[in-house]
């Protein structure tokens, strides 16, 4: 059997219920979202609220709150969308309301591009390419180099050309409420800026045409893709609110298999690299997909950095990575985890503490199935720590820890080094949390706010 690959390879609210396993949908065309807390605001220049997680600390986050009308946006297509981002290094706040889906793999004019389109010219050929680093052949001792390995990079950097957005500083990046808001077939990349918000957008389908064939990834080899929905490399102050993730249409159990591994277009849904800090995230749908959110993509990076806040989301069909925690201080509160199978993905882990992260998991809810025991709910390495308090696995509160500690060989540690306090809407009574399935089932999720 393989070894796991943990290398890096998307009160008050009017709602709408958003389906976890597809495209969420919008109704109604409002601009104001009603907050019981902060009463009515202009969805478009909110903030994050006070202590509402690390992305709170110090200067706080505002995106583009304060972006004057020349750099206010409303977009619908690829090519709007790339001229209102404009430079990654323009610190000018931005607010840029997107209406409607836009499909990233369109040219200019709307024409539709394809993997065809992404390898023309380039000489690359998957019949080519699976028969120059075919293992029984080139073996498994080294990656993949040669004529047909540059032709897949070639390939791979011209998609990365259209599909990746670069986010500059002070920018909030919202969904128009009531026109199915979103981004297909996109990365956005956050990279080395800080104060970035994006609310309210469902990321589908970001796919790799070309992933890398990596015989040294686990005991068997891996095929490993290029594309996070939305990544964080070096970002401070980022709070990703109110969004769906999703790998459909096209689905894992789509994928075929080449050396006896599967052939993976799917990378992560929202992950935080390279020693991004300060991040909150909150009030999302994470739905059919495998490797969900990585912080921390080495367990090498420097200590101090990567503090994440992760709460009220919802899990659907998720196998792992939600998240994976390395090195940083990470809050994970008041989420709703729903393990049973679906659409072919099956829970492997849905936290895991490694390289000496320091981990609060308090006050969320797991539904198990019977198949699925509750040790399998966490992983670790042996230097990771989770102190766990007041989680609930199918209403009843469990000491998850221990239960993965009495069946595991590399103990999780029970104690951190940190106390958080940035936790404004934290729900710690038992009622509270026996109700997230319910309650987040109608305010998680792109598509809500109005």
């Amino acid at each position: 059997m393989a070894a796991p690959a943990h290398r890096r390879s998307l009160r008050k609210r009017r709602t709408l219920v958003v389906s976890a396993a597809v495209v969420a949908a919008g109704v109604g065309a409002g601009v104001l979202v009603l907050n019981a807390n902060a009463g009515t605001v202009d969805l478009y220049h909110q903030t994050l609220a006070a202590k509402d997680g690390w992305a709170s600390s110090g200067t706080g986050t505002t995106g583009g709150t304060k972006a004057d009308a020349a750099h206010t946006f409303t977009v619908s297509t690829r090519a709007q969308l790339v001229k209102a981002l404009g430079s990654a290094s323009d610190t000018t706040p931005r607010i840029i309301k997107v209406k409607g889906t836009i499909d990233a793999n369109t040219d200019d004019a709307g024409k539709k591009l394809t993997c065809a389109s992404y390898a023309s010219g380039t000489g690359y050929s998957l019949t080519s390419y699976l028969k120059a680093y075919d293992p029984s052949t080139y073996g498994r001792s080294k990656l993949p180099s040669g004529t047909q390995e540059t032709a897949r990079a070639a390939a791979q950097k011209k998609q990365a050309a259209q599909i990746v957005f670069k986010v500059p500083a002070n920018t909030t990046l919202v969904g128009v409420p009531g026109t199915n808001a979103g981004l297909t077939g996109a990365m956005l990349q956050i990279q080395n800026v800080d104060n970035v918000i994006v609310r309210n957008l469902t990321f589908a389908a970001t796919e790799d045409c070309f992933p890398q064939w990596d015989p040294t990834d686990g005991d068997d080899g891996n095929w490993n893709s290029n594309y996070d929905a939305v990544t964080l490399r070096g970002a401070t102050h980022v709070w990703a609110d109110h969004n769906t993730f999703t790998d459909a249409p096209h689905l894992d159990a789509a994928n075929p298999k080449y050396y006896g591994r599967e052939y993976q277009i799917h990378d992560g849904e929202l992950d935080v690299t390279k020693s991004s800090d300060l991040v909150t995230i909150s009030r999302n749908v994470f739905s059919n997909h495998d490797k969900t959110t990585l912080i921390g993509s080495s367990d090498s990076e420097p200590a101090g950095k990567l503090r994440v806040s992760i709460h009220h989301n919802v899990y659907k069909g998720i196998v792992q990575r939600a998240p994976l925690s390395r090195v940083g201080q990470i809050h994970i509160y008041n989420n709703y985890y729903d393990v049973t199978p679906l659409n072919g993905y099956a829970v492997q882990y849905s936290i895991n503490s490694r390289a000496k992260a320091q981990v609060v998991a308090e006050n969320n809810y797991w539904k198990v199935p019977s198949s699925v025991k509750v040790a399998k709910l966490l992983s670790g390495d042996g230097t990771g720590a989770i102190k766990g308090t007041g989680n609930s696995v199918n209403g009843t509160v469990t000491d998850l820890v221990a239960a993965y500690n009495a069946a595991s060989s590399k103990d999780l540690k029970t104690t951190v080094n940190w106390t958080p306090t940035l936790t404004t809407g934290l729900e710690t009574s038992a009622s509270a949390v026996k109700n997230l399935p319910t309650s987040l089932g109608s305010t998680a999720g792109a598509g809500v706010l109005k």
